[in-house]
């Protein structure tokens, strides 16, 4: 069952609407910040937007008790594949990549759809990134299938997924293939026998892909790494002192939720400029906090 619109309501000055991400951990989501600005730069002064959270068992309960106010919801993990059995209907995208991180309400019905896939189109093409060639990605989990998804969405028929366990990958190479790739699958510590690529997409957490930063920035390829704090990671560093382009989750995670705010008010017309800078702002904020 598919529906692509999502739009709720009209999204009008001063109309009283909620919206939330949801996930555990919550706690240092960017989510309300970038959400809030939007809502501030776009005169929605009765809309609110929260952090919940909120883990698998406890997903069905939370949505049957939402009130008619309720706009839409942002999700995170571990709710982006459960949130497709709670759903009314789907859209062709969440079913294809096999999850949803965003739900709209709409006429008493729940609607789930994946933005993720579009924060990663747009923040590559804004970096001009648009057209890579060739693809390595480093990891196999819900992120590493949306970046596959977003690859396919940008011309590529082919990729490499470099994980540490072939056999736990099996989900993120058939996203690939579903959405028309042919996803070749080897282990990580063959990464450098698959450079040079075009493009280096790193979806490993934290310090994960450190190892890999000698051997990605020789290689002369492009980086998109999908964390955002703290930034820049070692591998974004040594590509970028490497004179290699470098895009990091933050733009992803902005773009996102842009199209999450779209999806929610039934508005085209979102500030990205301002989101971007409060964004930037919190991260800002956070970096010295933990440096001091």
């Amino acid at each position: 069952m598919t529906d692509r619109s999502g739009q709720v309501g009209s999204g009008h000055v001063g109309e009283v609407r909620r919206a939330a991400v949801l996930g555990s951990p919550i706690a240092h989501s960017l989510s309300p910040v970038l959400h809030r600005a939007a809502y501030a730069a776009m005169g929605l002064d009765g809309w609110r937007y929260d952090a919940v959270e909120c883990g698998e068992d406890g997903l069905a309960r939370l949505l049957d008790g939402l009130g008619p106010e309720w706009a839409g919801l942002s999700l995170t993990m571990p709710l982006k594949r459960v949130a497709l059995k709670l759903a009314d209907s789907v859209s062709e995208l969440a079913e294809r990549v096999g999850g949803a991180n965003t739900l709209v309400f709409r006429d008493g019905r729940r609607h789930a759809d994946n933005t993720d896939v579009h924060g990663i189109v747009t923040a590559l093409a804004e970096a001009g990134l648009g057209s890579p060639g060739s693809a390595l990605v480093l990891g196999g989990g819900a992120t590493a299938a949306s970046a596959l998804a977003a690859l396919a969405a940008l011309g590529l028929d082919a990729a490499v997924l470099a994980v540490r366990d072939p056999g736990r990958a099996s989900q993120a190479a058939e996203v690939g293939e579903r959405c028309g790739l042919a996803v070749r699958v080897v282990t990580l510590d063959r990464v450098a026998d698959h450079l040079p690529a075009g493009l280096v997409v790193s979806t490993l957490p934290g310090r994960a892909a450190d190892a890999f930063a000698g051997p990605v920035a020789a290689s002369g390829a492009a980086l998109f790494d999908v964390v955002y704090a703290p930034w820049p990671t070692a591998l974004a560093a040594a590509v970028e002192r490497a004179g290699g382009t470098v895009v990091g989750g933050f733009e992803m995670l902005l773009h996102q939720a842009v199209r999450q705010v779209e999806l929610m008010t039934g508005r085209d017309e979102v500030p990205v400029a301002a989101m971007r800078e409060a964004g930037e702002a919190e991260l800002a904020r956070r970096a010295a906090t933990a440096g001091g």
